[in-house]
């Protein structure tokens, strides 16, 4: 009997976050936090880098808010890794 996995488990981001980072993201956390603390970054410093205020920042990474096209392309700038890695599109 072959078995399937119930779902692909995306690539893990760099650093030492992997087991956090799987957990969070099966339990619907994002991934923006995990790519800004890899990068050494406070939420503020991330936003000041974005042109955005801090708030911002800590809705993206709480999934409250959807990033316009061009804010979602700083921030992936600013963390060095693609967009798709940082936000999930269904």
């Amino acid at each position: 009997i072959g078995l399937r996995p119930l779902c692909e488990i995306p690539p893990a981001p760099p650093g030492d976050f992997y087991c956090k980072w799987l957990t969070q993201n099966i339990f619907g956390d994002v991934r923006l936090k995990l790519f800004r603390q890899e990068k050494g970054l406070t939420q503020e410093q991330l936003a000041q880098m974005v042109g955005v205020r801090r708030e911002a920042i800590m809705r993206l990474e709480k999934a409250r808010y959807n990033p316009s096209l061009r804010l979602a392309v700083d921030i992936s700038r600013a963390v060095g890794a693609p967009i798709e890695e940082i936000f999930l599109f269904d």
